[in-house]
């Protein structure tokens, strides 16, 4: 395991955790988006294993350049390096897996996911604390389905916000060139 910056993890057991482990990725542009979703949603690592993400890496679409402040650590066992007291999170269309909508998630947990261009192998599977899907006719690529089980995790666990918190949210996270208000609703 070799972390980019080993003074980022994120082992404090008594915190919420959220680490997103990708078993053997290929494609840089998916990753470049799944680095995005980690940061827009909060995430605090991410995990992959394989070699073909390595020789692809230098093409990787990180627009928020978010592996400044996140690591992205290379690993042989997804599970091996979970932190510590977090339950695995298997996402893939498996029979009998538990729909995103019905998931509750748990404090600290590491989302695995399988590559483009492959499933999640049975032994990981069984291995894994929960197995859920993202209902959907056909299946969704890594960074979409990285982004809709982030987006889930975070609306499930966060209170509602007041006004005032939803534009102080709104203002920090869009683009400098907007500058949109709506209009009162009657």
């Amino acid at each position: 395991m070799t972390p980019n910056d080993s003074d980022m993890t994120h082992n404090h057991r008594e915190e919420p955790y959220t680490g997103i482990g990708i078993c053997n990725p290929k494609n840089p542009t998916n990753m470049g988006s799944v680095l995005r979703a980690c940061g827009c949603f909060g995430a605090d690592e991410i995990y992959y294993t394989g070699t073909r993400y390595d020789k692809a890496q230098r093409f990787n679409t990180d627009t928020k350049n978010t592996l400044a402040t996140l690591p992205m650590i290379h690993t042989e066992s997804l599970i091996a390096s979970a932190v510590a007291d977090t339950q695995i999170v298997c996402v893939e269309l498996v029979e009998n897996a538990t729909t995103l909508p019905e998931f509750e998630h748990p404090d600290r947990a590491l989302y695995i996911f399988g590559a483009e261009d492959s499933n999640l192998s049975q032994e990981l599977v069984d291995q894994a604390h929960h197995v859920v899907f993202i209902p959907t006719v056909g299946c969704l690529n890594l960074s979409a389905s990285v982004h809709v089980l982030l987006y889930d995790r975070q609306t499930k666990r966060q209170s509602l916000m007041n006004q005032e918190q939803s534009n102080s949210l709104v203002r920090t996270s869009r683009d400098c060139r907007n500058n949109l208000i709506a209009a009162k609703t009657l």
